[in-house]
C-alpha cells in the first residue's frame, strides 16, 4: 500500500503565489473593462487603455487587495 507523501513547504508557497496572482489578474481585468466602458471614444486603443491601468498605484492596490483576499480565503478554508 503506498504511503501518502507529506506536503512540502514549497507547495504551500507556490499555491499562495498562484492564488495572489489570480486575484491580481481579476483586479486588472476589471480595471481594463472599466477603462473601456468609461472612455469608449474613437481612437481608444488597447495600448492606451493598458498604459492607463498599469501604474504603480494600481499595482499597490491590487497587491494589498490580493493579500487580504488570500488571508480571508485561507481563514475560511481552515474554518470550514
Amino acid at each position: 500500500m503506498p504511503t501518502p507523501k507529506a506536503p512540502r513547504p514549497f507547495n504551500s508557497v507556490l499555491r499562495a503565489l498562484i492564488e495572489v496572482a489570480f486575484i491580481i489578474f481579476l483586479f486588472y481585468s476589471n480595471l481594463l473593462m472599466g477603462e473601456f466602458n468609461r472612455a469608449n471614444g474613437q481612437g481608444k486603443s488597447l495600448a492606451i487603455a493598458l498604459s492607463n491601468i498599469f501604474t504603480l498605484t494600481n499595482f499597490g492596490i491590487g497587491l494589498v487587495a490580493a493579500l487580504i483576499g488570500y488571508i480571508v480565503f485561507e481563514y475560511l478554508r481552515k474554518k470550514l
